[in-house]
């Protein structure tokens, strides 16, 4: 295990520091563009200013007679668009892939500086973390890159959920983990074609009554026990806790529940695929407008952050302040970018 005082100091010479806490940003949405396909690279620059990250997908869904175009298509997209506060990330291919080293090194060398976060494919222990924190550190220092690239994992396997906690401590890089549902369906063998959601044949039966009346039966989220392990281990860690994708592009109020259950267990964000999830994404993952306003009540009653003030009938301390601040601050975040929410955020 590495010594603590040693845990943020730059894996390579000439490397930057690594980050000692996470930059507040606004992360509801991870959206996914093909860069490879031409028409959908021209239409970046609008995209920008409606979704709060833009990715460029070089993993799945891109054939593999397209992953040296999407990869070069990613650094034009890269290069001749202007991202400001909006995030940019890429989704290499996985480690025991021919593609994930060119990957790294060209895209680094290339836009190393406008480049945000490198998303890591089917991880399965620290290890893979620790690879891939070592070679940006050495890539940084080579095309003299001042800020961290930072990593986020993906949890796609058995052995990942398995070595989740030791996977989010990883590495001072490490910005957060999506449940990638699909990969880690087939790697438990689990019997669904699904890509997230629930499905109607899990389900509890109520018990059975004196009559032979129908019994009801009500359908459960088959990620339930995953998204609260990933929570669990991403809070712990201090990083973020993302839903990933929902493949089913025509159901957007099953969408929308299952963007919301991940919300109120703890997720800040979810991947969107199709144009028609970005607005459900806004509105979930946007803070609730009652909850700013009594969090500034917070703030306004305690100024400096101490002592204790009663708000409502309700006591509030540091802690509380602490969690105010950080909502405030978050709705300023969405207010910058949407104009009718800080509208309501009286912001």
């Amino acid at each position: 295990m590495k010594l603590p005082r040693n845990f943020f100091k730059p894996l390579a010479i000439g490397a930057p520091a690594p980050l000692r806490a996470l930059p507040l940003r606004l992360e509801r949405m991870i959206h996914f563009v093909p860069p490879h396909i031409e028409k959908v690279r021209a239409k970046v620059p609008e995209l920008v200013a409606q979704v709060d990250v833009v990715l460029g997908n070089l993993e799945d869904a891109i054939p593999a007679d397209a992953k040296e175009a999407a990869r070069a298509g990613f650094i034009e997209m890269a290069k001749s668009c202007e991202f400001g506060e909006t995030g940019l990330w890429t989704r290499i291919n996985a480690l025991n892939s021919p593609w994930m080293l060119d990957d790294v090194t060209e895209i680094v060398a290339a836009i190393g500086q406008k480049l945000d976060v490198i998303m890591l494919p089917k991880v399965e222990g620290a290890w893979d973390i620790h690879y891939l924190d070592q070679l940006l550190a050495q890539l940084e220092a080579k095309h003299g890159v001042n800020k961290p690239i930072l990593i986020h994992a993906i949890l796609e396997t058995a052995e990942g959920v398995d070595n989740i906690a030791s996977i989010a401590v990883a590495s001072p890089r490490m910005q957060g983990i999506s449940l990638g549902p699909a990969d880690l369906a087939a790697s438990r063998a689990m019997k669904t074609t699904r890509v997230g959601g629930g499905h109607p044949e899990y389900k509890v039966l109520a018990d059975a009554g004196a009559t032979d009346a129908p019994r009801p039966a009500y359908q459960q989220d088959l990620w339930h026990y995953t998204i609260a392990k990933m929570v669990d281990a991403c809070a712990a860690a201090g990083i973020k806790a993302f839903y990933g994708p929902f493949g089913d592009f025509a159901d957007s109020a099953a969408c929308e529940v299952q963007f919301r259950n991940a919300f109120l267990m703890g997720c800040v964000g979810a991947w969107t695929l199709h144009p028609n999830q970005v607005p459900i994404a806004k509105r979930v993952f946007s803070p609730d407008p009652a909850e700013v306003a009594f969090a500034k009540k917070i703030i306004a009653a305690m100024p400096d952050g101490s002592g204790a003030v009663m708000i409502d009938g309700k006591m509030q301390d540091d802690a509380t302040w602490k969690q105010a601040k950080v909502l405030v601050d978050l709705a300023g975040l969405v207010a910058e970018k949407d104009p009718e929410m800080a509208k309501l955020y009286g912001l």
